[in-house]
Parts: C-alpha cells; sequence; structure tokens
C-alpha cells in the first residue's frame, strides 16, 4: 500500500453558524477525518471532540482545507 493510501480521504469540520453585523456567517473547525471504505459505500470515521450540539460536514481532504 503506497503512503497516500493511508492519508484520509476527507477532513471532519464542526461548523458553528452565527450573526455578525447582520450577516450570516459560520466559524469551521477541524475536529477529525474520514477514510473511505475500499467498496466506496461507508467511512472509518475518527473525531476529536468534546460532547457537541451542531452539525458536522465531512469534505475531501485536499491541500487546500
Amino acid at each position: 500500500m503506497s503512503d497516500d493510501k493511508k492519508l484520509p480521504s476527507h477532513k471532519a469540520f464542526a461548523v458553528e453558524n452565527f450573526t455578525k453585523d447582520d450577516k450570516e456567517k459560520s466559524h469551521w473547525t477541524e475536529i477529525g477525518a474520514a477514510w473511505a471504505h475500499k467498496d466506496g459505500k461507508g467511512f472509518d470515521l475518527n473525531i476529536k471532540l468534546v460532547p457537541f450540539s451542531g452539525r458536522i460536514v465531512l469534505r475531501e481532504n485536499t491541500t487546500e482545507n
């Protein structure tokens, strides 16, 4: 297996919405990563987060995030 196969396919973010200067904004905090299953039908998700109530977003792992 090559080294890039060990890297997560996606990163996980906790997203908190808020209003600032009458504009809707969101704050994204990286909280973990996901690795795609070989069959493409699921993920192993590793989350580093204390109890949280809100939205979790999975995004493809790129050099930009």
